[in-house]
């Protein structure tokens, strides 16, 4: 059960975030709005949830071999790809919002990057609640909101909040001194859209995966979201 945390963790790098990252860079820097402008935090925000939404119903359809093996399945897959992708359109949408305010006060990178963590974790948090209780009653595969799920939503928001904060490393502009994703992951006016959503894609799902690794190793077996 340890390693397959590992595996899964894995699954949904490639699934979900890596297409979260990609798509919300792609979004931000082909509808031509300012990042300070509302259209611009909802462009990016619908971007960041159609890349998991698709992301995993593409490698789900994957896994099934080209196709789903019943309605039921198909439901299955399609459910769970709108309720993760609620919560992504949340902190995706309150992601430039939320930098933009940090770097307002003239934080650090560091304190830009520990506040955007935190606000991201409960905006997908909120989404994923909303969720619930908006999809539970019809979707079936979609559990109403409890104690229990309220406690692995948390965590699981908690690692997405992991991907929002290194995605602050994209942003070349702000203290790039203080920046210690900036050779890793920076994306730079000059560089293509492609390469530049490549490199956002690789800052969430780099994100996501240190902060579940660190779950991985830290949750007694059977107590961790991903179990």
């Amino acid at each position: 059960l340890f390693w397959k945390r590992f595996t899964v963790t894995m699954e949904v790098v490639i699934s979900k975030l890596f297409p979260a990252g990609f798509f919300w860079q792609s979004a931000g820097s082909l509808c031509g709005l300012s990042s300070e402008t509302l259209g611009f935090a909802l462009c990016t925000g619908l971007g960041e949830a159609s890349g998991v939404f698709f992301g995993h119903v593409l490698y789900q359809l994957y896994k099934a071999g080209g196709s789903f093996k019943s309605k039921d399945n198909s439901a299955e897959v399609f459910q769970t790809a709108a309720f993760l992708a609620t919560g992504t359109i949340c902190s995706g949408t309150s992601w430039q919002p939320v930098v933009n305010f940090l770097q307002s006060f003239g934080l650090s990178f560091i304190g830009v990057f520990v506040g955007t963590w935190i606000m991201c974790t409960y905006a997908f948090n909120f989404g994923l609640r909303m969720a619930r209780n908006l999809y539970s009653e019809n979707m079936k595969h979609v559990e109403e909101p409890t104690w229990l799920n309220s406690k692995s939503d948390f965590a699981l928001s908690i690692t997405i909040g992991g991907a929002t904060a290194f995605f602050v490393g994209t942003d070349t502009s702000y203290l790039p001194d203080e920046n210690f994703l900036i050779h890793l992951v920076g994306v730079y006016d000059d560089y293509s859209v492609f390469y530049g959503a490549f490199l956002a894609g690789c800052s969430t799902a780099l994100g996501f995966a240190v902060a579940q690794t660190l779950f991985n190793i830290s949750y007694p077996t059977g107590k961790c979201w991903i179990d």
